[in-house]
């Protein structure tokens, strides 16, 4: 939220803050991706097995042998093990589910990145309605309907 607040363009699920955020800059200006709801239901329910992607899935397989393999950290070989354990085995995310369309979303955002004009005008407008996540609004929110308080005038005004 604070790098769309600067004008970054979100890549994202619907979920979570993502939803308002999708709502507030257009959906033109956030770069949607993954599963939905149902699907994610729907796979769980089916006994979703993340290993299953890692098989069939050569470049997340890939991806994740290298993470496992301690090129990221030569000193710490297993540093990583944990993480690469937990999306073969767990992955409550579903990341290994959503890997193939991250990709596909993250080369159409480098595309649309190319296109330094239309790029700079989705930037100015993410900055310019995310008005709703300031600070500002959300203390004077807070102020109002939870805290009951009213701002107080500036000395000697």
């Amino acid at each position: 939220m604070k790098f769309a607040l600067n004008g970054a363009l979100t890549i994202g699920t619907l979920d979570g803050a993502n939803v308002e955020i999708r709502e507030e800059v257009g959906e033109e200006n956030f770069f949607l991706f993954g599963l939905t709801a149902g699907e994610v239901l729907g796979m769980k329910a089916a006994g979703y097995n993340p290993a299953a992607f890692y098989d069939s899935n050569p470049l997340l397989r890939q991806v994740i042998d290298l993470i496992r393999s301690g090129r990221f950290s030569p000193d710490q070989p297993d540093l990583f093990r944990p993480l690469t354990d937990c999306l073969l085995n767990r992955d409550e995310y579903m990341l290994c589910a959503d890997f193939d369309a991250y990709v596909a979303c993250q080369t159409r955002a480098g595309e649309a990145y190319h296109d330094r004009e239309g790029w700079t005008r989705r930037s100015i407008l993410n900055t310019a309605r995310m008005g709703k996540f300031s600070s500002d609004r959300s203390i004077r929110d807070y102020c109002r309907q939870i805290w009951q308080i009213t701002p107080a005038s500036p000395a000697g005004a």
